[in-house]
């Protein structure tokens, strides 16, 4: 039995990771993280020569937070911008 996806680790932006790895992270199949790195939406770095790719935590942290974002705005219609009531008055 798969594991719940709370009890995986976290995603940490400095380690590498492998596609396995990325699709077991992020519930989704190897195909699915092959079409995510062919049309842009994960990063990822290849090494000349080398069928191996490296994807880094952070590229799968941005994806996420870029996939977060996108669904707020088909949401919403809208992008949410920062509260602007929170600056700091000097003087």
């Amino acid at each position: 039995m798969s594991k719940h996806h709370t009890e995986r680790p976290p995603i940490l932006p400095t380690r590498v990771y492998s596609r396995a790895e990325a699709a077991e992270i992020l519930d989704v199949s190897l195909s699915t993280v092959k079409r995510l790195l062919a049309s842009g939406e994960l990063r990822a770095s290849q090494p000349v020569g080398l069928r191996r790719v490296f994807i880094t935590g952070q590229a799968i942290l941005d994806m996420l937070d870029c996939s977060e974002m996108q669904s707020g705005i088909q949401a919403t219609g809208t992008v949410e911008q920062p509260d602007q009531d929170q600056e700091t008055e000097s003087g």
